[in-house]
């Protein structure tokens, strides 16, 4: 089964997503996104709540059939905080903003999927389209919602979501059965030393050389703490010492990324980064300061809504379209917070290799967060109707 014949013309809809991608706004400042959605979700006669998470939107459809089934379904509408370098029609209109992880994309497809059901209604139940603000900069828009009575509001049986990812097709799923993006984790550990000048360092405690110490020191942690078949990831990305070069300061600091894909290499690592950071400034004569922030969890599957999933999605895409073993990413998605409280499944769709682009696109690659990235507009109606088909599969009547 192909896409749905609705969307073999969709022109309004890839109009609809480049205004979107035109007006690009940072995470819970989507107000011109949000009021756009709800005024299209009410245009065809969709329930309409607002205001959950601040931005967030959700439209309530049922079907013409009763029933007690429920369906969530859910988009983040949230851009970045980057300069667009592509220079055509639709790019961004707002300097230090731009929709470089196609999430105005993704937001488009779940409406035409939205708009299909409301003109058809074939199917028994409810189906909630979840709107969500904040998705970027661990700023973790779902895990507001959830806290804000999302499911008790809004009760689903489970819930899906779709992200638009190279994948080596256009148009393609991938997905797995358990963990598929890891948890995202912040840390800074800041060094408190005697400040001096530096052509006196025996008179002062050097901080910024316990944090290049440390720096070296986390490179072996993950080998030394999490199991070798399991993967895991600290970056050291940031050091911070000095403003002047003969000045060594009272303190400086080191920090990084981690990201594991369980709780338990988190917990683990988590601890041996404290430990190290203290045995460290021990050595050194310091005070050591551990800033860690979870930001989100690892976004893990569950099974049996996998399964279901894979078979919408070879309906829709193929069976060689389907890879239903993608290894695992490194990368993260607060949708993670939704599937800790209800099960469902979260997925790739291919976004092409940036053919796609039309003229007077940036000079970089068409990769999410890179300044030169545009959504496939081909890939619209594809996700539109992974979406419609989960809902008549869910909630067949």
């Amino acid at each position: 089964m192909p896409i749905l014949t609705e969307f073999e013309h969709i022109e309004r809809f890839v109009a609809l997503r480049r205004d979107i991608h035109a007006h690009p706004e940072l995470g819970f400042e989507e107000h011109r996104t949000s009021a756009l959605v709800a005024e299209m979700l009410r245009e065809w006669g969709i329930e309409v709540h607002t205001g959950i998470a601040g931005t967030g939107v959700v439209g309530v459809l049922r079907g013409r059939v009763p029933g007690q089934r429920s369906i969530g379904l859910r988009a983040d509408m949230d851009a970045l905080p980057l300069q667009e370098e592509n220079h055509f029609a639709h790019r961004s209109q707002h300097d230090g903003r731009m929709h470089a992880c196609g999430h105005d994309g993704h937001t488009t497809m779940l409406l035409a999927a939205a708009w299909h059901l409301s003109q058809h209604r074939d199917f028994a139940g409810t189906v909630n389209f979840i709107f969500q603000p904040a998705e970027e900069m661990g700023k973790a828009g779902a895990l507001k919602m959830v806290q804000e009575g999302l499911f008790e509001r809004f009760p689903c049986d489970a819930v899906f979501a779709l992200h638009n990812y190279p994948i080596g097709s256009t148009g393609g799923f991938a997905v797995n059965p358990g963990a598929l993006m890891a948890s995202s984790n912040t840390w800074r550990v800041v060094m408190h030393g005697k400040g001096t000048h530096a052509s006196v360092p025996h008179t002062g405690v050097d901080p910024v050389a316990a944090v290049i110490d440390l720096g070296q020191q986390l490179q072996t942690l993950v080998a030394r703490v999490v199991d070798s078949r399991e993967r895991a990831l600290l970056a050291v990305t940031q050091l911070q010492g000095s403003v002047a070069p003969n000045v060594i300061p009272d303190q400086a600091w080191v920090g990084g990324t981690l990201r594991t894909f369980s709780d338990q290499a988190l917990d683990d690592l988590e601890s041996a980064l404290r430990r190290q950071a203290q045995g460290t400034a021990q050595a050194h004569g310091c005070r050591a300061e551990v800033e860690f922030r979870r930001a989100s969890p690892p976004v893990v599957n569950h099974a049996a809504e996998t399964r279901f999933a894979v078979e919408v999605m070879r309906e829709i895409a193929g069976e060689g379209e389907v890879n239903d073993q993608c290894p695992a990413v490194l990368a993260a998605e607060d949708f993670a917070h939704m599937l800790r409280v209800r099960p469902g499944c979260y997925a790739f769709i291919g976004n092409g290799d940036g053919d796609h682009r039309l003229p007077d696109h940036g000079p970089g690659p068409c990769i999410i967060h890179n300044t030169s990235y545009d959504f496939n507009d081909q890939i619209i109606g594809v996700g539109a109707s992974y979406f419609v088909r989960l809902v008549q599969r869910w909630l067949s009547a």
